[in-house]
């Protein structure tokens, strides 16, 4: 073989080919050697188009048995084309979209001028309400931006603190969500924890008209304050954290749920986090399992719940701090009441995204996203074993099964997602299948047509949380009135007359008097509790 010693110099691929050829053979075959050269350089020869097709090969040299020095290659000016540079405009606004129309400086003036109006130039919290307004806020917003002027150290704000404080917050935050994000949270932090909430419920309890009958039972604003700070986190908290930051508050409708309370006196007719009733019947169910009301109910108070509907494999799990947070639940064995309300509405209502995966967390036994035929079936072992007693037979596991697959439909065979859950719309028959044998026998016996005209119907009806509470909320308000009623002595009137609707809860009325008296003396008998 002849090959040019300038060829292979120059070109590097094809040093590095008879290297590859040579590394580790003492001995190439001329013949191998030959066509695997050859082959190299028609390849190289189709792949460097500006050479001419007419072009031979150039022509082949046998090596020397030994290795010649190589003269240095003459360098290459390879010119390279640099992109050009791209002006790739800003798309991302962790603080909101910056509007160049607004005048910033307008609304500060009419801020000042607000400020003339009032003595020493001096607004408290309550006439911080129509600095609020002029601000471009909801009412209910003068609570944080109150501290956030440092009113609460004072207990006033002035005009200079206030206007420094809000110049600040309109230079750095551009919409709702960031700005509620600053005025509520602690110094130098982007997220909202539970503790932040509560000057700004306090306010609400304290000078919403539909919560006017509380300001005699002050002995529970913190049970009410409790629980809407639960139900907030349970809706607007999808990441589980524990902190909401301005990516979840604008994708939930609470800053939009907030400033309807300006609007509606009746606080009941904004069931999303406000509602007194859902408080009530939320305290009342808690106040039931809470044998010793020390605020704390163990895992035999609850699986009580319900006449013990849910097995006692998936209260074991709730307790594992599945879904808890803090080392109570694991270590002492006890569930706080802002647990419960996370029990109480995943329980009611399972087609809600936050039960679903509540539930989903409590069956995962191994924690590794899929539930399992292993998990499947330790779950209703169970189930099974209580039909049995109670003189039912059972459907065999195997034949079940058929029929969650069936109504999952899972897009990887023998493994049950989330993703799965959420898409087939039926997580609530799925779950009470596997945990909860009253329910189950419920849909058992429902019409499957029914069942599937519910799933099919997208239109505003209220949830099964909203018609659960509604419900216990009608059975909660007679019992209490009958028993009022016979203890002043005329339990006969009580048949001829009609309870009185939910809605009136919140007025001046018997029932709302009723309610809250019932309460306050349930919720008397825990001051000792709280102050311990």
């Amino acid at each position: 073989m002849m090959i040019k010693e300038t060829s292979l110099r120059r070109d590097p691929d094809l040093r590095g080919e008879l290297a590859f050829l040579a590394r580790g053979c003492d001995f190439v075959l001329p013949s191998r050697f030959k066509k695997r050269l050859k082959s190299f350089q028609q390849t190289q020869i189709q792949n460097k188009p500006e050479k001419k097709p007419g072009t031979p090969l150039p022509p082949t040299a046998t090596f020397p048995s030994s290795p010649r020095p190589l003269s240095p290659v003459p360098h290459v000016n390879n010119v390279v084309n640099a992109p050009l540079s791209i002006n790739i405009p800003q798309f991302y606004f962790p603080e909101g979209l910056p509007d160049a129309c607004s005048n910033h400086e307008q609304t500060l003036s009419k801020i000042e001028t607000a400020f003339m109006d009032i003595e020493d130039q001096k607004a408290d919290i309550y006439e911080m309400g129509k600095i609020a307004k002029l601000c471009g806020c909801p009412l209910y917003w003068k609570a944080p931006m109150f501290r956030a002027a440092g009113g609460e150290r004072t207990g006033f704000v002035s005009a200079q603190s206030f206007i420094a404080m809000w110049r600040k917050l309109l230079n750095d935050h551009h919409d709702d969500a960031s700005k509620f994000i600053c005025l509520l949270a602690k110094p130098s932090c982007n997220s909202l924890e539970q503790e932040d909430f509560i000057p700004l419920l306090q306010d609400v309890v304290d000078t919403h008209p539909g919560l006017t009958f509380l300001k005699d039972a002050p002995e529970f604003h913190s049970r009410y304050i409790t629980t809407v700070i639960q139900r907030i986190f349970y809706t607007v908290n999808r990441s589980w954290s524990g902190k909401i930051t301005s990516t979840e508050i604008r994708k939930s409708n609470f800053l939009q749920t907030l400033a309807l309370l300006e609007e509606e006196e009746d606080i009941n007719q904004i069931t999303d986090y406000f509602s007194y009733e859902h408080f009530y019947v939320i305290y009342c169910k808690f106040w039931e399992l809470d044998s010793d009301h020390d605020l704390y109910i163990s895992q035999a108070d609850l699986s009580r719940y319900n006449d013990q509907a849910s097995s006692n494999r998936i209260i074991e799990r709730i307790f594992s701090g599945a879904v808890t947070r803090g080392k109570t639940v694991q270590k002492e064995g006890r569930m706080s009441y802002a647990d419960f309300v996370w029990f109480l509405i995943s329980e009611e209502d399972k087609r809600n995204p936050t039960s679903i995966e509540y539930w989903f967390r409590c069956m995962d036994v191994d924690g590794d996203g899929v539930l399992s035929m292993y998990e499947l079936e330790y779950f209703y072992e169970e189930q099974c074993e209580r039909m049995e007693a109670m003189g039912i037979e059972p459907l065999p596991f195997h034949d079940l099964l058929c029929q969650m697959l069936d109504l999952v439909k899972p897009a990887t065979e023998g493994k049950i997602t989330l993703r799965d859950l959420k898409r087939c719309r039926m997580a609530h028959i799925f779950y009470d299948t596997f945990f909860n044998l009253e329910k189950y026998l419920d849909h058992e016996q429902r019409d499957p047509f029914a069942v599937q005209k519910d799933i099919e119907n997208e239109g505003p009806e209220p949830s099964d949380w909203d018609r659960f509470a509604a419900e216990e909320y009608e059975t909660l308000v007679a019992e209490e009135s009958a028993q009022a009623q016979f203890q002043e002595g005329s339990f006969e009137d009580y048949e001829t007359e009609e309870p009185a609707s939910p809605s009136e809860i919140g007025n001046k009325s018997n029932k709302s008097k009723t309610v809250t008296s019932s309460l306050s003396e349930k919720c008397g008998k825990l001051q000792s509790v709280d102050e311990e």
